[in-house]
C-alpha cells in the first residue's frame, strides 16, 4: 500500500473512530432529553427500534450468510444470549445513570473499562499481565478505594457498568462474530423481553403508542442513535490497528465527564480530583503500554508486516 494511500485510510479511520466514540460520549444528551420516561420504558424501545433496524442493515450490507451461520449453530445462539442479557443490562444501568443524575459515576465506570478487560483477559484466556500494565490496574484499585474510603461509598453504578460491559467484550472475543451479526441477533433475542414489558404496559394504560407522536419519534430515534456509532466503529476497525482505535475509547467517557460536570451541573467534590487522577494515571500507564506493543509489532520483520497488512485488507 502506498504511503499516501496509507494515509488516507488513516485519516478515514480516525474520523470514524472520532464519530463513533463521539456520539457514545454525547449520548447522555439524549437519553437526558427523554427524562420524563421510565428507564425500562428507554430501553425496551432502544431494543424494538434497533432490532428493526439492524436486520435489514445487515441484510443490504451482505451479512445473510453470516446470520443464517449464527442462526443454525444452537452454541453461538447460546452464547449470544448470554451477551444480549450482558449488554441489555449496560444499556439500563447507563439509562438510568443519566435520568437520575449519575453520569459522572458513568464516565468512571468506562473510564476504568479497558482495565477491567485486562483483567478478565488475564483470569479467563489466560493472557499475562505485564509489570506495567499490573501497575496500571493496581493505580485505578486505589482511585476506587479513594471513593469508597473519602466518601463510604462503592461506586456500584459505575463498576457494574464497566464489569458487564468487559464480560459483554469476553463473550463476544470468545465467539468471534461480528458485530452487527452479533448485535442484530442479541436484539432480536431480547426484542420478547421488551415487548412483553410493553405489552404489560399497554394493559396498565401506560403505553407509549398511546402518547403523542412526538414522544413516539423521540423513543424511535435510540434506535439511530444505537446503530450510527456501530456503523462508524465497523468502518474505523477496517482501516485502523486495534491499538491506534484503542486510544480513541477514552473520548467517550471524556466527553460524558464533560456533560456530568459542566453542563449537567452534578456534583464533584475536591477529593473526587483524587479518584479521577488515579484513574487517569492508570490508563496513561495501561496507553504506554500499548504504544511499547505497538512499536514491537512495527519492528518484526517486513515479511511478517506485509502478510498482516494482507490478511485485513
Amino acid at each position: 500500500m502506498k504511503d499516501g494511500t496509507w494515509d488516507r485510510t488513516a485519516l478515514a479511520g480516525g474520523l470514524f473512530a472520532t464519530g463513533a466514540y463521539g456520539i457514545w460520549g454525547v449520548a447522555p444528551l439524549y437519553f437526558r432529553w427523554l427524562e420524563d420516561f421510565a428507564a425500562l420504558e428507554i430501553v425496551a424501545h432502544r431494543i424494538l427500534w434497533s432490532a428493526l433496524l439492524l436486520l435489514p442493515l445487515v441484510l443490504i450490507l451482505g451479512g445473510h450468510a453470516r446470520l443464517m451461520a449464527v442462526l443454525r449453530s444452537p452454541q453461538q445462539l447460546g452464547w449470544l444470549v448470554v451477551s444480549g442479557i450482558l449488554i441489555g443490562v449496560n444499556w439500563l444501568l447507563f439509562i438510568y445513570a443519566v435520568v437520575s443524575e449519575r453520569v459522572l459515576e458513568a464516565s468512571l465506570g468506562y473510564f476504568i473499562n479497558p482495565l477491567v478487560s485486562l483483567v478478565l483477559g488475564m483470569l479467563f484466556l489466560g493472557e499475562r499481565l505485564r509489570p506495567l500494565q499490573a501497575l496500571a490496574v493496581g493505580v485505578a484499585v486505589l482511585g476506587v478505594g479513594n471513593e469508597v474510603i473519602r466518601f463510604g461509598d462503592v461506586p456500584w453504578l459505575g463498576l457494574t457498568l464497566a464489569f458487564s460491559f468487559g464480560f459483554y467484550g469476553l463473550v463476544r472475543k470468545r465467539l468471534g462474530v461480528d458485530a452487527f451479526t452479533g448485535l442484530t441477533v442479541e436484539t432480536w433475542l431480547l426484542l420478547p423481553l421488551a415487548l412483553s414489558w410493553l405489552g404489560w404496559q399497554a394493559m396498565l394504560g401506560n403505553a407509549v403508542f398511546a402518547y403523542a407522536p412526538v414522544d413516539l419519534g423521540m423513543l424511535f430515534l435510540a434506535g439511530p442513535i444505537t446503530m450510527a456509532p456501530l456503523l462508524c466503529f465497523a468502518a474505523a476497525a477496517n482501516r485502523l490497528t486495534l491499538g491506534s482505535l484503542g486510544f480513541f475509547q477514552y473520548l467517550a467517557p471524556s466527553l460524558q465527564f464533560v456533560l456530568a460536570v459542566w453542563v449537567f451541573g452534578e456534583p464533584f467534590a475536591t477529593a473526587q480530583w483524587w479518584t479521577f487522577g488515579l484513574i487517569w494515571l492508570g490508563l496513561a500507564l495501561f496507553s504506554v503500554a500499548a504504544l511499547h506493543d505497538q512499536r514491537r509489532l512495527r519492528a518484526r520483520p517486513l515479511e511478517a508486516v506485509s502478510a498482516d497488512a494482507t490478511s485485513t485488507r
